[in-house]
């Protein structure tokens, strides 16, 4: 008899070490596929290419012949092309559902569309809006007989803040790190260990949404100190601060509504949208109500001389504007593609594999790989 699927609707549900345990992951199935996407370029003798079919390793492959529902009903770029991306790389399929395509929610309940779909699929990938579709969600992991991960809802976004997280490690160097700077400076090789990333301050501006939501739950967890800046009448719902304070992660939390306060001394500065799907008719209410709350040059004067800058996509001008968003400060394009490979290792554990705890992480493949070479080299 199988175990029960293992469900993910927020990092709220995994451990610090689970959490960690998939950022590796995602690293060292980055580091493994990036070759395999570059040009085939042949063997020189001179330059000693690496990127040669007999010197490379496949990444996983525990989707192979498996296919993943991707039950969404919101738009999506990032996180669609991430899903089906990620299963061909895992030798799998990834089938989108759209809203019009199936009977979900118009002919067919939750319960029978679950037990459906996991009779014929390994995976379902759900992104949800409202309240209704959330309870449709939790409905859908109640009765699948595979596991269900939460792509997006209006309450949580787990995959985002493991990109996110995935984006800070790969630029540890770049937070006053002296000796990763130079270890970065004098880097030959594409295949490392995930730097190690020092405890942050990271000040969230704007409303309080799905990302702040499992930011909340998870940062100070990793020993990350946040800082929030939102009008009252936009704090998060009872719901997540009762998962808050239930893993005691309000005692890292400070909360403002002068933005200016909230930036003082961060090391990374993260907004985003302020008018989600669904919200267009409290536009200008919400304009209004986050006057002042632009993330400028002003306005974090007051941060770490390094800060770097984190959206999810897709940004307005109203929330960043082009100086910071398309500076140097900002890592919000290596954080979209970063959601292809935290993606791609919840897949590997999730539904290929049916476990998210800790095991021999296939960093350690990876390293054996890099001294054979060395060896083989000499």
């Amino acid at each position: 008899m199988l175990p029960r699927p293992p469900h993910l609707m927020t990092l709220a549900d995994l451990s610090p070490r689970q959490i960690n345990h998939i950022i590796n992951h995602a690293h060292s199935l980055k580091s493994r596929s990036k070759p395999w996407l570059a040009p085939q370029v042949p063997f020189n003798q001179n330059t000693g290419n690496r990127n040669r079919p007999n010197r490379m390793r496949l990444p996983s492959q525990s989707l192979f012949s498996k296919t993943i529902a991707l039950l969404f009903s919101k738009r999506s770029t990032r996180t669609r092309i991430a899903a089906e991306t990620s299963a061909e790389l895992l030798g799998g399929k990834a089938l989108f559902l759209g809203r019009e395509d199936i009977q979900l929610g118009v002919n067919e309940s939750a319960r029978d569309t679950a037990q459906v779909i996991s009779g014929m699929c390994q995976g379902i990938f759900a992104r949800v809006g409202d309240h209704s579709e959330i309870e449709a969600s939790l409905e859908l992991a109640k009765y699948s007989n595979v596991p269900v991960l939460n792509a997006l809802s209006s309450l949580w976004h787990p995959t985002q803040i493991l990109a996110d997280l995935l984006t800070l490690h790969e630029h540890a160097w770049a937070f006053n790190n002296v000796a990763l700077k130079e270890e970065k400076k004098n880097a030959k090789r594409t295949v490392s260990k995930l730097p190690e990333l020092k405890p942050l301050t990271i000040a969230y501006v704007g409303d309080c949404a799905n990302v702040l939501n499992d930011m909340l739950v998870t940062y100070p967890r990793l020993g990350h100190k946040l800082k929030v800046a939102a009008p009252l009448k936009y704090r998060p719902p009872t719901e997540v601060m009762e998962r808050v304070k239930e893993l005691n992660c309000d005692k890292g939390i400070e909360w403002f509504e002068d933005p200016k306060l909230a930036v003082q001394d961060a090391n990374v500065i993260v907004t985003d949208t302020w008018i989600s799907m669904g919200q267009e008719a409290e536009k200008a209410e919400r304009l209004k109500a986050f006057e002042g709350y632009q993330v400028t040059e002003e306005l974090c004067k007051g941060a770490e001389r390094d800060w770097k800058f984190l959206h999810c996509l897709p940004r307005k001008p109203d929330e960043v504007d082009d100086e910071v968003f398309y500076g140097p400060r900002s890592l919000a394009f290596p954080e979209a593609e970063n959601r292809k490979w935290t993606i791609m290792a919840l897949f590997d554990l999730q539904f290929g594999r049916w476990n998210l705890d800790p095991e021999q992480p296939e960093t350690a493949f990876i390293e054996e790989e890099v001294k054979t070479g060395k060896a083989a080299e000499a």
